[in-house]
């Protein structure tokens, strides 16, 4: 029986899916086939090229400042700025640097284009000129269906595509294409990772945070975007077996300061369900 695992965006909370990837671990279930979105993608890239959840999370919190391209001061600067002015394709950070980092960590492995990994991976993303989904990986399903594949690309490429949420990151441009965050349409990637050939699929998201009167605008923004890319992922989900839902107490989009912290949110998250995980691959 083969297991996939499908992991969601959100920003530097992401690194909590390595916490989920430990916990499987170290109970006996083996991943087979995974995929991720955004800040899922980078998790999902680097478990699939042979990085340990440990060494995941050390390598969040050696590159998190390229990763985020900067501070939240500077960020709140950038959105600003953006909102009085038009700027053609273009947020306030290039995301030339997420690129960088994992084509690095990718080469640290022997890896280059994502054809390479011999893990079955799909990243979504989205083409924000045809208003379509493509996905990268390294294995086209046999199956007949209107989804658009990329296999030759490379890691650092694939995972700047799925990340390059708008007005934050410029749009990853490639050949025709302008690339933005694969959340817009696809922010729990369940379906692609059945496509795989996984037999059970476990689906890792976030917990919409709460607001409250202590709440600042970040908050409320976080808290949007959780709501939105829950619904759009409403359906897809229901195919997969098991839903593990992390909840990291305001941990904001680009915030790096608590990365052992949350992290240690997505393990709980499957400790604290571990049985009723089991039962659902059995």
């Amino acid at each position: 029986m083969k297991i996939g695992i499908a992991l969601s965006g959100g920003g530097m909370r992401g690194i909590a899916h390595a916490g989920v990837l430990k916990a499987l671990e170290e109970n006996g279930i083996q991943v087979d086939i995974i995929g991720g979105t955004s800040a899922g993608s980078m998790v999902a890239s680097l478990y699939a090229m042979g990085y340990k959840p440990d060494e995941i999370l050390e390598k969040f919190k050696e590159n998190s400042n390229k990763i985020i391209g900067g501070n939240r001061f500077s960020i709140i600067t950038g959105m600003r700025k953006i909102m009085k002015k038009k700027v053609a394709l273009k947020g306030f950070r290039n995301g030339k640097s997420i690129e960088e980092v994992f084509e690095k960590l990718a080469k640290n492995k022997s890896y280059d284009k994502i054809s390479s990994i011999k893990m079955p991976i799909v990243i979504p993303t989205v083409d924000i000129m045809d208003a379509k989904e493509y996905i990268f990986t390294n294995y086209i399903p046999e199956e007949e269906n209107d989804t658009k594949y990329i296999t030759d690309i490379t890691v650092g490429e694939a995972v700047r595509a799925s990340s390059s949420f708008p007005a934050v990151f410029n749009l990853c441009t490639i050949e025709k294409h302008a690339f933005m965050d694969g959340g817009a349409l696809d922010n729990v990637p369940v379906e692609e990772v059945r496509k795989q050939g996984a037999d059970k699929v476990i689906a890792v998201k976030f917990e919409e945070d709460m607001i409250d009167e202590n709440s600042n605008m970040m908050d409320i923004v976080m808290r949007t975007i959780d709501i939105m890319g829950n619904k759009i992922i409403e359906e897809k989900i229901k195919q997969s077996d098991f839903v593990v839902n992390i909840h990291t107490e305001k941990m904001g989009l680009l915030e790096n300061k608590n990365l052992d912290k949350c992290f240690d949110y997505g393990y709980e998250a499957v400790n604290n369900r571990i049985e009723e995980i089991k039962n659902a691959l059995q």
